[in-house]
């Protein structure tokens, strides 16, 4: 698909996001008692710089950004044997 139709079918609905973490960062901004060194804050800020300055694979480092790491324990961690 061209740029131009790509861009017309998709700028509403980011346009909409992009307020949205707009509106919630300035929430955010205005709360009583905000750290500014809080972990899940920091990945959001890691994740906006990966928007701004990224290539072609946006999502997916978006996506490792918010993941856990791969634990071979993890059905014992979460109690979710077969036992």
């Amino acid at each position: 698909m061209q740029s131009p139709p790509v861009l017309e079918q998709e700028f509403l609905p980011l346009r909409a996001k992009l307020l949205e973490i707009a509106a919630a960062l300035d929430r955010f901004d205005r709360s009583e008692g905000n750290d500014a060194h809080e972990p899940r804050l920091l990945k959001i800020h890691t994740a906006l710089d990966v928007l701004l300055h990224a290539g072609g694979d946006r999502a997916e480092q978006v996506q490792l950004i918010f993941s856990r790491s791969y634990e071979d324990d993890w059905r014992e961690k979460f109690e979710m044997t077969n036992a």
